[in-house]
């Protein structure tokens, strides 16, 4: 998502973090053949104004998932700033069935996340985020389910409670429902497609950040590759 953000932008997301969030229940209904393996990721890439891959976007406050208005982070490799791309990390990608979690310790003496199991971590405003899934989500301290995705005849459904973002010495839980079960604000269960010849998938969801700098913007992720099932 996201060395130490300069003063006048964090005047700036104070200000707009100012933006309240809503919760309402959502746990997300399954249904199908659980997909337990690998998720393998394409990396983002930036050609002209269009992205196509692994990437993230930030919405601000008072935004929509469809239109923004989305925050730009200077340090993407992208011409439209508002794209993060991502890089696969050491495990290729997304595993469900399983944890990825922070390694010890998360962050380095910058304030710069360490996980690189899913995504390599990737610059946001001079500092390194990283991406991770814990048993207990690092925010919260709330207990969560492992991934979880189904395949319902090419349509994918499931839950990511346990996605994290880390950033800046800071926890932002950003799976989808919440660890508490609620969807605030434009949290978005995790949808997706799947072509079981090919085994290339697309994953998306939103999920709204509650409490920090970022309290009130909404990360918007876009998960793409092939999937590897584990071995049985």
């Amino acid at each position: 998502m996201l060395r130490v953000l300069p003063g006048a932008a964090l005047a700036m997301l104070a200000v707009v973090a100012l933006a309240g969030c809503g919760s309402s229940s959502s746990h997300t209904a399954t249904s199908g053949t659980p997909l337990v393996g690998t998720f393998h990721l394409t990396a983002g890439s930036c050609s002209g104004p269009s992205v196509t891959g692994t990437y993230f976007q930030m919405i601000q406050p008072g935004g929509t998932i469809a239109a923004g208005k989305y925050f730009e982070n200077p340090d993407s490799p992208c011409v439209n700033k508002s794209y993060t791309s991502g890089t696969p990390g050491r495990d290729g990608g997304l595993v469900t069935g399983r944890y990825q979690p922070n390694p010890v310790p998360a962050f380095n003496r910058l304030q710069s996340a360490l996980a690189d199991e899913i995504l390599a971590p990737q610059s946001f405003t001079e500092i390194d985020f990283a991406i991770s899934t814990n048993a207990l989500d690092p925010q919260t301290g709330l207990k969560v389910p492992a991934p979880e995705v189904y395949d319902n005849n090419g349509r994918l459904s499931g839950q990511i409670e346990a996605w994290s973002a880390a950033w800046n010495d800071q926890y932002f839980n950003q799976g989808s429902p919440k660890p508490n079960g609620t969807s605030p604000g434009l949290t978005s269960p995790l949808t997706g497609t799947y072509d079981a010849s090919t085994h290339a998938f697309l994953l998306t969801w939103a999920s709204q950040v509650v409490g920090g700098p970022f309290n009130g913007f909404t990360g918007y992720w876009h998960l793409q590759g092939t999937f590897a099932p584990s071995p049985a």
